[in-house]
């Protein structure tokens, strides 16, 4: 199975960040998880609140072990609150169905891990982190 090497992880944490302070955003926090929903990199500007990681790793993390992007797990919480709740029973808390939470996929459409951006609003977000996994010649699912 394909997977996330580190460098192409931090080349999308760079780019994300790189175009977090183009678009003027507040301090991000990005992660990278694999396929499995396991921590590849993580960084946190200067600046960004402490509790980020948890914000960052809970929109990944949602999007790898639900296969679906943020925008996709909002929408399902808002018309079904209770499958999402019971997700977040299921998985201890850790999802946070959200904009930001950002599936990637190779060029072939196998998904090989997802990203989690937080610190702006969910929407600029998921922007930032869409650029950080396109300068990686990856594709995201947002």
């Amino acid at each position: 199975m394909p997977e996330l090497s580190l460098a192409r992880a931090r080349k999308i944490i760079k780019a994300t960040l790189t175009r977090g302070h183009e678009m003027g955003l507040k301090p991000l926090s990005v992660v990278v998880l694999d396929s499995g929903g396991h921590v590849t990199a993580f960084e946190r500007e200067d600046g960004a609140a402490p509790g980020r990681f948890p914000i960052a790793h809970g929109k990944a993390y949602g999007s790898i072990m639900l296969g679906m992007a943020g925008r996709a797990q909002m929408a399902r919480a808002e018309a079904q609150a209770y499958f999402m709740a019971a997700v977040n029973g299921a998985y201890g808390g850790q999802v946070v169905p959200v904009p930001g939470g950002i599936l990637v996929r190779d060029k072939k459409g196998t998904v090989i891990g997802a990203i989690g951006v937080t610190g702006d609003t969910s929407d600029n977000d998921a922007e930032a982190g869409l650029a950080g996994i396109e300068a990686a010649n990856l594709v995201g699912e947002a």
